[in-house]
């Protein structure tokens, strides 16, 4: 009878997912907004902000990383449903937790264990959606699963900007538990049901790395993220910075990009799902978003002395580039098999998030190694990542209107 309910009704899975990601986004982008004003209010002083910020952020990004692979092996084992009310107890808590922090250590620790907790949100919620939607209609749902959640981080900066850091912290996590009540009425996936019966190992994530046309999917759909978290990593929370060197002298709150870029996301996840959907092809339309991307990219930084307005107009062009992503994470949950497709979903989207450590490292290492610019180290940085995505995509097979019913 749960499974009739789910068949028949597929659009409340897909709003319950877009709530779930909707929280996701905000609480996982509200640290690149309260970054220095919560790091101030502990102590840390001007000199080191910009490092202890980003090491924050690498912290939180292994806990996803982590978290990415062990939510995922859960979400094939014991069911996407339970993904799902884990991972939103976890990070919920770690952020009202957050809220009371007084040392820097407690910092580091809640912001790993948020991270973790946020991992399974994503991949299990549009692994549920691909699985109940109708094939030739997949696209519809995930896009507005993934839309929601852009709005989610518009909402991250506005609050981060309106209220205290703490504040923000409390927001998000009783937005977690309240949501954690309307997943009661939710039910599992009819297709996962028919693979827990299955003799087929589940969750197995060490085979993705067995077979090599495997790991090609696998590895291809990580590259091609990589220009959308070296948004988030460097445009976004080094906004004031790259700002400065641009020669804006009004003052850039990192709150303010986040929520232009957002807005901006949330039209592009829209749109590009859309598109798809006409074009019925994703991996057209990623490509077409990429390429709009690095144009983007390459006038935000070598245009100085722009208006503010200009500058503004920028991020939002910047995060309506970065709209592909609601492509990707479909053709990801479409390219594997019902035994190890919630290990997929799950763990492509954080290791995506993950590769936002390398960015940020290789950054601080052109600074510091060859003391090249801010702009100069964000521009190779950019550069390098759009080229390996692109490339990547010709790698990958498009998998419009694939049916879903089968074991790896």
């Amino acid at each position: 009878m749960k499974s009739n309910f789910v068949k028949n009704h597929p659009y409340l899975i897909v709003m319950v997912a877009a709530l779930g990601y909707f929280v996701d986004a905000y609480d996982l982008i509200l640290f690149v907004v309260i970054r220095k004003s919560s790091l101030l209010s502990l102590g840390v002083s001007e000199k080191v902000l910009t490092e202890t910020g980003l090491n924050l952020f690498n912290i939180q990004m292994i806990g996803t990383f982590l978290g990415g692979i062990f939510f995922g092996i859960m979400g094939d084992k014991k069911g996407r449903l339970s993904v799902l009310f884990g991972s939103i107890l976890v990070y919920s808590l770690a952020n009202l937790l957050n809220a009371g922090v007084d040392q820097m250590w407690q910092y580091y620790v809640l912001r790993f264990v948020a991270g973790f907790g946020l991992a399974g949100e994503l991949g299990a919620g549009i692994t549920l959606v691909s699985e109940v939607m109708p094939k030739e209609k997949r696209g519809y749902g995930t896009a507005i699963v993934a839309a929601s959640g852009a709005f989610g981080a518009v909402m991250a900066g506005l609050m981060g900007d309106l209220t205290t850091w703490r504040i923000s912290f409390l927001i998000g996590g009783l937005m977690g538990l309240v949501l954690l009540i309307l997943r009661f009425n939710t039910f599992e996936s009819t297709l996962f049901e028919k693979a827990r019966v299955s003799d087929k190992l589940k969750g197995d994530f060490f085979s993705l790395f067995t077979i090599k046309s495997r790991f090609k999917r696998y590895f291809s759909s990580i590259l091609v993220s990589l220009p959308i978290f070296f948004t988030i990593a460097i445009l976004m929370q080094l906004a004031p910075e790259v700002a400065a060197e641009l020669g804006i002298k009004t003052e850039i709150k990192a709150g303010v990009a986040v929520s232009l870029v957002y807005i901006g996301l949330t039209l592009g996840d829209l749109s590009s799902g859309l598109i798809s959907q006409w074009l019925k092809n994703r991996l057209i339309v990623i490509r077409i978003f990429l390429v709009l991307g690095f144009i983007v990219l390459v006038i935000h930084l070598i245009f100085k002395e722009i208006s503010i307005q200009w500058l503004y107009f920028t991020y939002v062009v910047l995060g309506f580039a970065a709209g592909y992503w609601v492509n990707l994470i479909t053709l990801a949950a479409e390219q594997f098999g019902t035994n190890i497709r919630a290990t997929v979903a799950t763990t492509i989207p954080n290791f995506a998030r993950g590769a936002a450590v390398p960015i940020s490292l290789f950054y601080q290492y052109l600074r510091t190694s060859f003391e090249t610019s801010v702009l100069g180290a964000a521009a190779i940085s950019g550069f390098l990542c759009f080229i390996l995505a692109f490339s990547s995509t010709f790698l990958l097979k498009d998998t419009f209107s694939k049916n879903l019913d089968y074991i790896e």
